[in-house]
């Protein structure tokens, strides 16, 4: 049994709705992240899910039972909030156990949990500090263990590491694998970010203008996304997109840059999305004998390191490739060089009205 279903929530304000059908389920023990862009939503069923709004149409099933309207205590949810503001006049000890103080449980069982908590997440030593001789990564820890405090088996995490820089991000999401991992508990986790996505999720939802479109796991979406939301968003850098149109006949696309076959009888003039993943742009010499090939010029190099995003103008469309700094079949390039690029077929994605086209 699902340990939280969504049923066709919907909820506006006025004439606006954010909220259009949302379903979802979601299996105990998972860490589910429910990706959006800043306006999908996600603000707004982090609302409904803990309780703080209720839905205009819908239903919210939580361990079996209808909780659409009940109030936030009695759904036994975890919290953890975007913003990490620490009360400045409390120890470090004394924030964490804050929401433990205001249920009214006692010494004997907060000293067990914050101790648990802190430690999880590597800040036992700091019990005693205030927030101000913290550090911004302490101050972040610290009130994700306030959020995880309770005793529950559901956290829902709104965004927590938004804001901070790649580095602490990154040791915080390796804290929070691990912290979800050894609890054994349930995390809904929404964010903007795919590199957060990808890293922390084992179900990824994309949640798209106010609807989720599609749910699965992070390598299968990926690798083979089913909706053009979500090749464009899950993933980093951002998908390639070419619009084109059905030849007669209906079994080729011609774009501005290619003309490509297609097996699916479509009908002569549709309009139709070419998604091409950055990575599946190369640079390298030798490309097999069927590639889509042609002339571009290098506009701007970004060096992150293990890699480079390289960003091409192809017949005045920008397209964005990604050169591994191991991969020595890459060419190396300079900003303004022409460069020859190729594209394997068998790496388009042909979408038409958002929906995958299959082959």
């Amino acid at each position: 049994m699902p340990i939280l279903e969504l049923n066709h929530l919907a909820k506006s304000y006025g004439p606006t709705t954010i909220l259009h059908d949302v379903t979802l389920a979601v299996e105990p023990g998972n860490f589910m992240v429910i990706y959006g862009t800043p306006s999908s939503g996600k603000s707004v069923l982090v609302r409904l899910l803990t309780g703080l709004e209720r839905p205009d149409r819908g239903g919210l099933i939580l361990r079996g039972q209808d909780l659409t309207h009940a109030s936030a205590g009695e759904r036994n949810i975890g919290y953890v909030p975007q913003s990490f503001a620490l009360y400045p006049h409390m120890n470090v000890y004394k924030n964490i156990a804050y929401p433990l103080t205001l249920a009214r449980l006692n010494k004997r069982e907060i000293e067990p949990a914050v101790q648990r908590v802190a430690e999880l997440l590597g800040i036992a030593e700091l019990l005693q500090r205030k927030p101000d001789q913290l550090s911004g990564g302490q101050k972040q820890r610290v009130a994700i263990a306030r959020g995880l405090v309770k005793n529950t088996d559901l956290f829902i995490l709104d965004d927590p590491l938004v804001g901070l820089d790649f580095k602490l991000r990154e040791r915080l999401i390796d804290d929070l694998k691990q912290t979800q991992k050894t609890l054994g508990v349930t995390f809904v986790y929404t964010t903007s970010d795919a590199v957060e996505t990808l890293m922390l999720a084992r179900t990824v939802a994309v949640l798209h203008e106010g609807r989720i479109v599609e749910t699965g796991d992070p390598l299968q979406l990926y690798a083979a996304p089913q909706r053009a939301e979500t090749m464009k968003y899950v993933g980093f850098p951002q998908a390639n997109f070419v619009e084109g149109k059905v030849a007669q006949g209906g079994r080729s696309v011609e774009t501005s840059l290619f003309t490509m076959p297609v097996a699916s009888n479509l009908s002569a003039g549709q309009t139709v999305a070419v998604g091409i993943r950055p990575e599946h742009i190369n640079l390298a010499a030798d490309a097999p004998d069927d590639a889509i090939s042609g002339r571009a010029k290098v506009l701007l190099r970004e060096d992150l390191g293990g890699e480079e995003i390289v960003y091409l103008d192809v017949a005045g469309r920008q397209l964005t490739t990604v050169l591994r700094s191991d991969d020595e079949s890459q060419a190396h390039v300079n900003i303004d060089q022409m460069v020859t690029y190729w594209i394997a077929p068998a790496d388009l994605i042909v979408y038409a009205d958002s929906q995958r086209i299959i082959d």
